[in-house]
C-alpha cells in the first residue's frame, strides 16, 4: 500500500504530530484555542527576512495573536544567543514559545524555554553532569515548526549549546523539553536552496545511520531508522535537484524519523562533526556529510551484517561494508558535497585541537567500536 505522505495527518510518536502539505495554517488556531496571546517565535535572520516566515508571521496576527521574533541566533548557538533570547521572551512578557526553522532554531527555542523559569547558570543543566534533575521549574507552552529536513530538532528532548569562550558544545537534556505539539509542514522546505538541502539531508541520514549501528538496544529505535534510511534514499537527490512536494515529505519524515530513532544513541561522525562546527564554524550537516564515509570505514571490521542491511535498504545489489561506503561516498558527489576537508580550509595545525574536542564529544560513546585520541587525529588526517 502506497502512503500519500503530503496528506495532512496526526501521529504521536514520540509527541503530537501534525504533518502534511499546508498545516502551518493551524498554528495560529492552535495557540489562541489553549489562551495564549504573545507567542515567541525563534528563528535565525536569515529565514525572518524570507516571504515564507513573513507569510506565517501575518497569519498569526491574522488569528489575533501578538508574536515577538527572537533572531539572534548564530550558525552554531551560544550561550549568550539563549540568554539574550530568555530575556526578549520576559520583556515582552511572552506566554509560549515557537521553535520555527532549522536545528539551530529548535536547539535555541528549546533552551530558551529552559532558562524562562530556571535561575541556575544553562550548563549546569549539562546531560553529562546529570543536569535534568535541576529541571523542576515550569516550562513554557513550547511548539515547534521545523523549515529543513535535517535534525530533527522538533522532536527532540535536547539541546546543543556552545560555550563562548571555550566553544565547547554542551547537551541540556530533560524529557520536559519535548515539543507539545509540531506542526510539520513540507511546504514549508520548498524554497531550501540545493546545497542547504543537500546538507541537512545527509545529517538526517546520518542520525538515522548512527542510530542503527550505535551499541545500544533498541530494536523498536532500529526499525525507525531503517524506514528513516530508506525514505532519505528515496528523495534525497531528487529534493536537491528537482524538488516536489512527494520529495520533500518524505525528506522530512525520515529527518522526524532520525532524531527519533538516535535516543538509542549516535557515534563517532557526530563526535567528529561537532569540533568542526565549533572550531571551523561549519555548517553542521556539511561536516556530517564529509565524515560519515570515513566514520563508516572506521566501524566497518565490527559492522559488517549491519552495513549489509543497509545496502538492502536503499536497494544495492552487492551488500557489504564496502558497497555501503562508496554509495555514501557516490550520493555525495551527485548532490555536491565536497569530498575532504581540505575544501573547507581545515589543515593539518588543526587536527590536535579537533581531536581533543572529539575525544571529549559524548556522541562516540555508544558508537559500535571504541574511538582513541590516535583514532580520532588518523580519521581527521585522511579527511583532509
Amino acid at each position: 500500500m502506497s502512503i500519500n505522505y503530503s496528506e495532512r495527518k496526526n501521529f504521536n510518536f514520540p509527541t503530537s504530530i501534525r504533518f502534511g502539505k499546508g498545516i502551518i495554517d493551524e498554528l495560529g488556531p492552535h495557540l489562541k484555542d489553549l489562551g495564549f496571546k504573545r507567542p515567541l517565535i525563534v528563528s535565525d535572520t536569515a529565514f525572518t527576512k524570507l516571504s515564507t516566515f513573513k507569510n506565517v508571521f501575518e497569519l498569526l496576527k491574522k488569528t489575533d495573536l501578538s508574536p515577538t521574533v527572537f533572531s539572534e541566533i548564530d550558525k552554531n548557538p551560544t550561550k549568550s544567543n539563549v540568554i539574550m533570547g530568555g530575556d526578549t521572551y520576559h520583556k515582552n512578557n511572552c506566554d509560549c514559545i515557537v521553535g520555527f526553522g532549522g536545528g539551530a532554531s529548535m536547539d535555541v527555542a528549546r533552551a530558551i524555554a529552559l532558562r524562562a523559569y530556571h535561575t541556575r547558570d544553562l550548563f549546569d543543566f549539562d546531560d553529562m553532569k546529570g543536569g535534568d534533575i535541576f529541571v523542576t521549574e515550569e516550562i513554557p507552552y513550547f511548539v515547534t515548526v521545523p523549515t529543513t529536513s535535517g535534525t530533527g530538532s522538533e522532536v527532540g528532548r535536547s539541546t546543543v549549546i556552545a560555550d563562548d569562550v571555550s566553544h565547547e558544545k554542551k547537551i541540556l537534556f530533560s524529557p520536559r523539553l519535548l515539543a507539545k505539539k509540531v506542526f510539520a509542514d513540507p511546504e514549508l522546505t520548498m524554497d531550501l536552496p540545493s546545497f542547504v538541502t543537500a546538507a541537512t539531508g545527509i545529517d538526517a541520514l546520518t542520525h538515522n545511520v548512527e542510530a542503527y549501528l550505535s551499541k545500544g538496544f533498541s530494536p523498536l529505535c532500529d526499525g525507525v531508522a531503517l524506514e528513516g534510511v530508506r525514505l532519505i534514499s528515496q528523495s534525497l537527490e531528487q529534493a536537491c535537484k528537482s524538488p516536489d512536494i512527494e520529495s520533500r515529505s518524505k525528506m522530512q519524515m525520515g529527518s522526524l524519523m532520525g532524531a527519533t530513532a538516535f535516543q538509542k544513541g549516535l557515534g563517532i561522525v557526530h563526535s567528529l562533526a561537532h569540533p568542526l562546527s565549533t572550531v571551523i564554524d561549519m555548517h553542521h550537516g556539511l561536516a556530517n556529510a564529509i565524515m560519515i564515509p570515513f566514520g563508516m570505514e572506521f566501524n566497518a571490521p565490527v559492522c559488517e551484517q549491519r552495513m549489509s542491511t543497509l545496502c538492502e535498504v536503499v536497494g544495492l545489489k552487492e551488500k557489504s561494508s564496502r558497497a555501503w561506503i562508496s554509495w555514501l561516498k557516490e550520493l555525495n558527489s551527485k548532490i555536491g558535497i565536497p569530498l575532504n576537508l581540505s575544501s573547507q580550509k581545515v589543515t593539518k595545525d588543526h587536527i590536535e585541537r579537533l581531536s581533543n574536542l572529539a575525544l571529549h564529544d559524548p556522541c562516540h560513546g555508544s558508537n559500535p567500536r571504541e574511538v582513541k585520541i590516535e583514532d580520532f587525529k588518523a580519521i581527521y588526517e585522511k579527511a583532509l
